[in-house]
């Protein structure tokens, strides 16, 4: 379950179904990323066979070492840490860029 929401973009799509930032098709598969994570307390959830392709879960590095990221598409991604099956301070970023 989705218990933080960080960020404009996260907020925006997840409260309007809409965004100014991303393009259709991303906001779309990003909802949809969000749904599955507010519908569950099972991190591998977001890998089950059948969910949404290419979302290459994994933990971060470094100083952002307690977060885990998935893929909407390169290289935006949704950031987040997951603890006791909760997912918190969810946020819709390009922490690629420098």
């Amino acid at each position: 379950m989705i218990v933080g929401l960080n960020g404009k973009i996260a907020k925006e799509i997840w409260e309007s179904d809409s965004s100014k930032t991303l393009p259709k098709d991303l906001w779309i598969r990003a909802k949809a990323l969000l749904t599955i994570m507010h519908s569950t307390s099972d991190i591998n959830d977001l890998t089950i066979r059948g969910g949404p392709p290419n979302i290459r879960l994994h933990k971060l590095k470094g100083d952002r070492k307690e977060y885990w990221s998935v893929t909407i598409k390169l290289p935006w991604a949704i950031t987040f840490r997951f603890k006791n099956g909760e997912f918190s301070s969810v946020k819709i970023e390009n922490y690629h860029k420098g």
